[in-house]
Order: C-alpha cells, then structure tokens, then sequence
C-alpha cells in the first residue's frame, strides 16, 4: 500500500483541517481545546498515515483519528456535566467565531451547511449531559451525516452498538433542544438580530440602563461561564447594569460587532478613569427571542484574538 506523502498529506489535512476543528469543538465544548486536539490528531494521523492508501476515504479516516483523539482527552480529564440548569454548569464552555466556522463550512462537503442549532451554546452545553461515545455517535450521525455504517467504522463499533448509542443520546438531550428550536433561525443571525445587537451595544457604550432594559425580555437569561450560577430577569439585569455602568466603579465602554456561534455578539473595551487607552474586557453573545434579547451569555476576553478583535481600541 502506497504511503501518503508530505506533499498530498499536507494538502490532505489542510483541507479538512477547520471542519475537523469544529468536529473537536463540539467533541469538547472548549475552542482552545479543539485546536490542541486537531494539532495532535494530525500528529497521529502523519506517523500513521501507512494505514491510508490516499484514496477518496481521507475524511473519514482524518475524522476517525480526530474524534479518537477527543475521546482520549474526555477521558484523561474525566469531565463531564452530570447536571444542565443553563450554561454556567459548562465552565469549559468557550464560544467560537463565525469566521471559523464560515471557513469549516467552505472547505466542506459540496452544499453542506454548519446550522445554527448544532453550534449553538446551549447545544453544545446539552451534549456534555452525554457519555463521551454517545456524543460522538450523536455528532457523526446527526451532524456531520454519516451513515451507520461509516460511524461504525469511525468508532470502531458494530452497527448495532451506534444505533443503540445514538437512540439513547437522541432520548437524552431531545426534549432540552426541542425547546428551544421555535427561536433558531435556518439563516444564522437575521437582520432583527443586527438590530438588537446595534441597540445593545448603543445603549451599553451610552451607558444608559432604560435604553439597554428596552430591548431585552422580561425572563431574560444571564449567564457568565466559568462563573457558577445564572441570573434571570430584568430586576437582576437592571442590577448588573447599574454596576457595569457605574463610570465610578469601571469607566467608559466602547464595543465592537461580531459573531459567534451563528449568534450576534458584542466584544466589550474598558477604558478605566484615567487612561487613554480602551482595553478587551468581556464578549457578550445573545439569544434573540420573540424580537428581544432572551439570552446574554458573557465570556472573558481571552479569545479576542482568535476572533480577529485588536488588542486595543483608541479613546477617539
């Protein structure tokens, strides 16, 4: 059997190199994680690539040897969410930029689609509720469209045990994603969700409290992983609001428009009294419902590079 050479290995894995990392990143639920697990995946697959012929079966083999290596990680970390009252139980959780997954989506099968629900961030926080194989068996058959046959092959299983798999991860989680699907949208983020986005981050940079309560619901969402807990409602909004946009306590905002996940978000910059220099803060990602914002998840700024934010922004 031929071996795969660096040349046609190299063109092999770059060409599958972003939807295999948004494969690891619903395998995982954490973008920084994803990467590592992609790296050494294609680390295994060039010192195992006397296994390949170089025939047309390159992506599953290269998705086999990716979700293996997701499997060991879960495994070695032995973590999984045994309890889902919203995203906060996820601490892991990290959102992913749209442009990631416009890039997984381009470099795909000819037509294929990365739909909303599936890298939503109450998706991906509902598959941690699986085992570890069910959420492989779940994500090769349901997302990523493989036969039972193929997913067989992928794990390494019978075909009986992925139908037994997957019957029970499709129990598990249906009814938490049914609920939810009446607020997806099959076109990612619409033109009302540019809109609320735009009055978010007016009413936040003006610091205005009624502004910023006017656009969101009344059981609204408020979640702010790794940090436990959740907080629910416009009384406990208001009370956030009140101390980010205390210029006592903080300073001055200036946000930025972006996307994450299929989800309109906001990238918040700090300047602190005194400075002259706006600083990344926190990333907001919002779930519009019934034509106001029903969900507000907050992240830290460590990802800002990965979704092409500076580092700084000017006080002009």
């Amino acid at each position: 059997m031929p071996v795969l050479d660096e040349a046609r290995f190299t063109e092999l894995s770059q060409r599958h190199r972003r939807e295999l990392q948004v494969h690891s990143y619903r395998m995982l639920g954490n973008l920084e994680q994803a990467e590592d697990a992609v790296q050494e995946a294609l680390l295994r697959a060039w010192k195992g690539r006397a296994s390949f012929d170089g025939g047309p079966g390159g992506r599953p083999w290269l998705y086999r040897i990716v979700t293996t290596t997701c499997l060991d990680m879960l495994r070695a970390a032995q973590r999984r969410t045994q309890r889902l009252g919203s995203v906060a139980d996820v601490p892991w959780l990290q959102p992913c930029p749209d442009s990631l997954l416009d890039e997984a989506q381009a470099a795909g099968p000819e037509g294929s689609v990365i739909r909303r629900e599936t890298v939503e961030l109450a998706y991906l926080a509902v598959i941690q509720l699986l085992p570890a194989r069910q959420r492989a068996v779940l994500l090769l058959r349901d997302v990523e469209g493989y036969s039972a046959a193929e997913t067989a092959a992928i794990l390494e299983l019978s075909v009986a045990a992925v139908t037994s798999a997957l019957q029970r991860a499709r129990a598990t989680i249906g009814a938490k994603v049914a609920a939810r699907e009446a607020d997806w949208s099959p076109d990612g983020i619409t033109g009302a969700d540019r809109a609320l986005l735009a009055a978010f981050i007016d009413a936040h940079q003006r610091q205005d409290p009624v502004a910023g309560l006017a656009v969101i619901r009344d059981d609204i969402r408020i979640a702010m992983p790794p940090n436990p807990g959740l907080f629910t409602g416009k009384e406990a909004m208001a009370g956030l609001m009140a101390h980010a946009y205390d210029r006592t306590v903080f300073g001055d905002w200036k946000l930025v428009p972006t996307a994450a996940n299929r989800m309109p978000a906001a990238a918040s910059y700090l300047r602190r009294t005194g400075s002259d220099v706006f600083v990344p803060f926190k990333l907001d990602v919002l779930r519009a419902g019934g034509g106001l914002i029903a969900e507000v998840t907050t992240f830290d700024a460590t990802l800002f590079d990965r979704f092409g934010l500076p580092s700084s922004l000017p006080d002009d």
